[in-house]
C-alpha cells in the first residue's frame, strides 16, 4: 500500500519485540563469551577500542532454528527438503446490495492440513471486524455492524458461538476460531462452511475498501479467509489493526457474484462468463482490447447503465471468475466508470519463443481526467516487472480502479488495485502510484511475506521497484536519491525505529512508515552498492525462483542474500535492520610524498560500511579504490590508504551515490 498521507497517526506506545530484549538481556549476560567467539571471526569485531558500538550477531529466533533442523527451511536461505504450506480451495457466493451498502454471502473452502500437526482448532481472519465497537485498532474508523456470522460448518458439524466446551467457534476481534469435535489430522482437508453478512464501512480498513457517491463499490478483506498456519508460528497469532496489512497462503478461488444489472463487477480471477452478462458491442471491445497495445474505450457514457450490460431494471446478473494460486479476492462494481483496456507484454512466459500478454483493465469517472492514461501506465509496469524481475507476471489481467473518497494513494490485492483520483498530484504521481501497487503483485502476492510484523520486506522492495521503474518511465530525475535523502532527514531527527521491529509496535506513524518504505529501499540500493550490479541482479532473480509462491522470512531473505553472493553479510543486516546506526564518512586529509599520497578516512556515524573512492589525477584520469568493513568492525574510527599516485587534485567517497551517508559535504576533498 502507499497512503497518501507521509505519516499516519498511532494512537498508542508498544514495547519493541520481545525476541529483541531477550536478546539483549542474553547479550549482556554472557558478553565476554560471545567477544571471544567473534575474536576469531572474519566479520565480527573485536572488542571495540573506542566509542564505536559493537556489532553482535544478529538475533536467530528459536522458531527460526526449529524450522531449520526440521528441514522446512534452509541455513542457505531456500526451502526445506521438507517445506511445507497449508492449501485452500474457496468456493464464495455473493450478492451485492447497493442500496443497503451490504454484502450477503456464503464461503465454502476445503482446508488442506499439509502439516505434520494435528490441527484441533481452525483459524479463520475477519478482517473487516476492524469496525467493530470496540474493536482494538491503531487509527480512528467508522463504527458498523462489520462481519455478521449467519452460520458455521466445520465439515457436517453446525458449529455454536459459545465460550463453554463442546464443538464451538469463539470470534475475538478480527479472528474467529472453530474448534470442532474432530481435529483435522495431518494430510487431511476439511470442509468449512460460512454463511455471513456485511456492512461495508465507507472507507474501510484503513481506507484500502469501501463506497463512493452511489456508484462505485471496491470490496477487499470481505470475507472470512484462513489465517495462516506455518512452519514457524503456527496459527499466526496477530490481529489487524489498521496499520500493519497482511500474511496469507494462497489458495483456488470459484467466485459468484451477484449485482443489480445496471453495475459492472471485476474481480481477482478471470473472467469466466463475459459473454453472458455483457452487452454484445461492449464484449466485442472487451475481446478486441486484447489483440492490441493501444488504449480501447471499452464502456464510454453513452455505454452508463444498462446499456453496458444484459438485462434491465430489477434483473439481476450473476459475474463469475476463477483465480488459481493466489493469496487473496478483491472485486470492484461500477455503475458510472469508464471501463478502458489494452493488453500488456509480460515477454515469454512460458517457453515457447513467443511473446506473451496479459489484459489491462482501467475503470475510472470522469472527474478523475489523469486516469485516461491508466492502461499504459499499467502496461509499463507490468512489462517493466516482468523483465526486472525474470518472473513474468502470472495472471490474466491486472485492474486498477480509481477510488477516490474512499483511498487517497493506494493499495494492491491479487489482480486488482484501487487506487486515488490523483487530481492535485498530478500525471507522474498517477503513474508512480500505480507502478508501486502492481509491483506489489511480485511482493507479496508471488512471494508471500508477513505484513503484519515485517512491512519492510514487502514495501521496502516496492518502493526500490519503483523507483527503477520510474528511472526507465520518468528518467530526468534521481528517484533514488529522492527515497534516500527521505530517509537520511528523518534518521537525523533521531526519531526512527528499527526495522525488525513489528510493523505495529513503531512509536509513531512517521517512525513506521520510514522503517517500512523509505529506509528500506534505501538499503536495499546500499546493498547494491556493496554486492555489485551484477551480482545483485543474480540475488534479485534467484529469490523469485527460490520463493515464488511459497512463504518467506526475514531470515530466509538474508541467508538467499548470503548464498547467492558468496559473502557473510552478518555485519550489513545487524547494522541496517536491527539498529538505527547512522552513516557519516568523511575524507579527514590527503598527505603527498615523494612516491605516494596518504588519504585519511575518518568515520564518524556508527554504520559500517565499505569505503568506495574516487581518485582523481590532474590529468583527469580517475581510480577506483575500495577498501571492506573490517578496519570499522576491529573498532577504529580512522583508515589510513596509501595509493602510489601523485597529483592528486579530488578524492570523492562514494561519488556514485549508493550509500545513505548522512553528510555528504565531507564526503570530497579537492586541492
Amino acid at each position: 500500500m502507499i497512503p497518501v498521507a507521509y505519516c499516519r497517526m498511532n494512537l498508542s506506545k508498544h514495547n519493541i519485540d520481545q525476541k529483541h530484549s531477550k536478546m539483549n538481556r542474553f547479550s549482556k549476560i554472557t558478553f565476554a563469551v560471545i567477544a571471544l567467539v567473534l575474536m576469531s571471526t572474519s566479520v565480527m569485531a573485536q572488542l571495540p577500542s573506542s566509542e564505536r558500538p559493537f556489532v553482535n550477531p544478529i538475533p536467530i529466533p528459536q522458531s527460526f532454528q526449529t524450522a531449520i533442523e526440521n528441514g522446512t527451511r534452509g541455513a542457505d536461505g531456500l526451502p526445506g527438503p521438507n517445506y511445507w504450506q497449508q492449501f485452500a480451495e474457496y468456493d464464495i457466493k455473493t450478492q451485492l446490495f447497493p442500496d443497503d451498502n451490504r454484502i450477503d454471502g456464503v464461503v465454502t473452502i476445503e482446508y488442506f492440513n499439509n502439516s505434520p500437526d494435528t490441527l484441533r482448532s481452525l483459524h479463520l481472519d475477519l478482517d473487516l471486524n476492524l469496525h467493530k465497537a470496540g474493536a482494538i485498532r491503531i487509527e480512528p474508523a467508522e463504527v458498523t455492524e462489520a462481519v455478521t456470522i449467519r452460520g458455521l460448518k466445520v465439515g457436517s458439524e453446525e458449529l455454536q458461538s459459545r465460550f463453554s466446551p463442546g464443538p464451538r467457534y469463539i470470534i475475538q476481534g478480527t479472528r474467529m476460531v472453530a474448534i470442532p469435535s474432530q481435529p483435522v489430522v495431518p494430510g487431511a482437508s476439511v470442509n468449512i462452511d460460512v454463511d455471513f453478512s456485511l456492512e461495508i464501512p465507507q472507507a474501510g480498513a484503513g481506507g484500502r475498501m469501501g463506497y463512493d457517491s452511489g456508484n462505485l463499490f471496491f470490496l477487499a478483506y470481505w470475507y472470512p479467509r484462513m489465517a495462516v498456519y506455518d512452519d514457524i508460528i503456527g496459527w499466526h497469532p496477530d490481529l489487524f489493526k489498521s496499520q500493519a496489512e497482511f500474511y496469507h497462503n494462497f489458495g483456488n478461488y470459484t467466485i459468484e457474484i451477484t449485482a443489480p444489472a445496471n453495475w459492472v463487477v471485476m474481480s481477482t480471477g478471470k473472467f469466466m462468463n463475459p459473454a453472458e452478462v455483457l452487452s454484445p458491442h461492449i464484449l466485442d471491445r472487451y475481446n478486441h482490447a486484447m489483440k492490441v497495445d493501444a488504449t480501447v474505450n471499452i464502456i464510454t457514457k453513452d455505454d452508463f447503465g444498462f446499456a453496458a450490460t444484459k438485462g434491465g431494471e430489477g434483473d439481476l446478473l450473476t459475474w463469475k471468475f476463477y483465480a488459481e494460486n493466489v493469496r487473496d479476492i478483491a472485486f470492484s462494481a461500477t455503475k458510472a466508470s469508464f471501463w478502458d483496456g489494452g493488453r500488456a507484454s509480460v515477454g515469454d512466459s512460458n517457453g515457447d519463443g513467443k511473446e506473451d500478454f496479459i489484459r489491462i483493465n482501467a475503470f475510472w469517472r470522469s472527474d478523475a481526467p489523469f486516469w485516461s492514461e491508466s492502461v499504459a501506465y499499467s502496461q509499463h509496469s507490468i512489462s517493466f516487472m516482468s523483465k526486472y524481475t525474470g518472473f513474468a507476471y502470472p495472471w490474466p489481467h491486472m485492474t486498477a480502479v480509481e477510488g477516490a473518497n474512499i483511498i487517497g494513494g493506494g493499495m494492491e490485492f491479487p489482480m486488482m488495485t484501487i487506487i486515488g483520483d490523483y487530481n492535485r498530484a498530478g500525471a507522474n504521481a498517477l503513474y508512480s502510484v500505480t507502478l508501486h501497487e502492481i509491483a506489489h503483485m511480485w511482493i507479496p502476492m508471488i512471494i508471500s511475506t508477513d505484513e503484519r510484523r515485517y512491512s519492510w520486506i514487502d514495501e521496502g522492495y516496492t518502493v526500490f521497484h519503483t523507483n527503477e521503474g520510474k528511472h526507465e518511465y520518468l528518467p530526468d530525475f534521481d528517484h533514488t536519491e529522492q527515497n534516500r535523502q527521505g530517509y537520511v532527514r528523518f534518521a537525523l531527527g533521531g526519531q526512527e525505529g528499527e526495522m525488525m521491529r513489528w510493523s505495529d509496535h513503531h512509536y509513531s506513524g512517521g517512525a513506521f512508515r520510514i522503517a517500512s518504505y523509505t529506509k528500506p529501499a534505501t538499503i536495499l540500493a546500499a546493498l547494491r552498492g556493496v554486492l555489485g550490479e551484477e551480482t545483485f541482479e543474480k540475488v534479485h532473480k534467484e529469490l523469485f525462483q527460490a520463493w515464488s509462491f511459497k512463504l518467506m522470512s526475514p531470515y530466509d531473505w538474508f541467508s538467499i542474500v548470503e548464498t547467492v553472493s558468496g559473502k557473510d553479510l552478518s555485519w550489513f543486516w545487524r547494522t541496517w535492520y536491527f539498529e538505527t546506526w547512522t552513516l557519516d564518512q568523511a575524507v579527514e586529509s590527503v598527505t603527498e610524498s615523494r612516491r605516494s599520497t596518504e588519504i585519511v578516512i575518518r568515520d564518524n556515524g556508527d554504520a559500517p560500511m565499505p569505503v568506495n573512492l574516487t581518485i582523481t589525477l590532474r590529468n583527469g584520469d580517475e581510480i577506483k579504490h575500495s577498501e571492506p568493513v573490517n578496519t570499522w568492525l576491529s573498532g577504529s574510527r580512522t583508515l589510513r590508504i596509501t595509493v602510489p599516485h601523485r597529483d592528486i587534485v579530488r578524492v570523492e567517497i562514494d561519488a556514485e551515490r549508493h550509500f545513505p551517508d548522512t553528510n555528504r559535504s565531507n564526503n570530497m576533498w579537492e586541492k
